[in-house]
């Protein structure tokens, strides 16, 4: 079968309105036991939906579809208004289609879809974190955190821990909604990751201030727990989309800087506040990459390699794990990165 896109569809006729009937769906296989040209029966997270017209002016759905090993892309071609609007983002939907390939990644030809009730759902289908998990990583958060030795920049880390709110949603956060670490908890996950990292690296450079690399880390992409909406799927609050992360970081930090100041009755020292905020303006490391500023000190610039370390891991173990059950030693071409990536062949032997 010939890879179809967005204009494939154009001529046929719009599908019936799907309703999820009393037959039971075959049992669950996760997204990275899926094959091209599989048969789909399903439950699925839907994260995302949007309803698009293509070259030729027909609507096609698009939803990303997700459970505890990945996500998917959905596309249901010739949908309608009543389709677009038979769930919404952060239902359990059930899913009929086919998968196949098209531009390098599997995609879910979508045939029917419909709301079911998150009763009938087994939440641990979704759940990449468990409870226990994010409790763990909230411990070593801690205890990270708590290694920090300068008073002001100890003060300003502990402000975050003392933030019911501010944790609740740190907790609760993707780091991303597609590339890297996109499932509840991932922005915890991410963050603790960068701190190990720094908490190993530090040492090995001994004009790098660890204290200062450390609370770089724990603020770098806070504003990601207001840019991006957490309750129901994962998509861009209105904030998010007219500020983007790094300015609600800076918003946040501020914010923060004000309470240590307020509580100690001390001011908070200018320069300290001036490298923290650089860290968060400049992490992402290139201003095509949307940094407002491009690292200029040490701290900045072992933030910047080392976030971008753990997002490019993250993003390809992803990878690698969505296409377990692709036959042959390479993934498919991946334009966002320009390659293909080689899993070995006979599980490495």
């Amino acid at each position: 079968m010939h890879d179809q896109g967005p204009d494939s569809r154009s001529g046929a006729d719009s599908p019936q309105p799907f309703r999820p009937g009393r037959r039971q769906p075959a049992s669950r296989r996760f997204i990275t036991e899926l094959a091209p040209q599989a048969s789909v029966d399903q439950v699925f997270l839907a994260t995302q939906k949007q309803l698009r017209p293509n070259r030729n002016g027909q609507l096609y759905l698009q939803i990303e579809l997700a459970d505890r090993s990945g996500s998917i892309t959905g596309r249901m071609w010739n949908a309608s208004d009543e389709d677009f609007a038979a769930f919404d983002e952060g239902d359990y939907v059930r899913v009929e289609g086919t998968t196949q390939l098209f531009t390098g990644a599997l995609q879910l030809i979508v045939s029917g879809i419909g709301r079911v009730d998150p009763r009938s759902v087994d939440e641990s289908d979704f759940l990449v974190l468990s409870k226990a998990d994010v409790e763990r990583l909230v411990a070593e958060l801690t205890t990270l955190v708590g290694t920090i030795g300068a008073s002001p920049l100890k003060a300003l880390a502990l402000e975050v821990l003392a933030d019911g709110e501010l944790m609740r949603a740190f907790t609760r956060s993707p780091a991303g909604v597609k590339q890297h670490h996109a499932y509840a908890g991932g922005l915890l996950e991410h963050v603790v990751n960068l701190l190990r990292l720094a908490d190993r690296i530090a040492p090995l450079y001994p004009a790098l201030d660890r204290d200062l690399l450390l609370v770089g880390v724990l603020f770098h992409d806070i504003g990601k727990t207001v840019e991006l909406e957490s309750e129901r799927g994962f998509s861009y609050t209105d904030a998010g989309q007219l500020l983007g992360h790094v300015l609600l970081g800076l918003e946040l930090l501020e914010a923060k800087i004000q309470a240590v100041q307020h509580r100690s009755g001390v001011a908070f020292d200018h320069e300290l506040a001036i490298r923290v905020k650089h860290m968060v303006a400049s992490h992402h490391g290139q201003y095509e990459f949307g940094a407002p500023k491009l690292p200029m000190t040490l701290e900045a610039l072992a933030l910047h390699h080392l976030d971008h370390l753990d997002a490019r891991m993250a993003g390809v173990l992803q990878l690698l794990q969505n296409e377990a059950s692709i036959d042959g030693g390479w993934t498919q071409y991946q334009q966002n990165q320009g390659r293909k990536f080689f899993r070995g062949r006979n599980g490495g032997d």
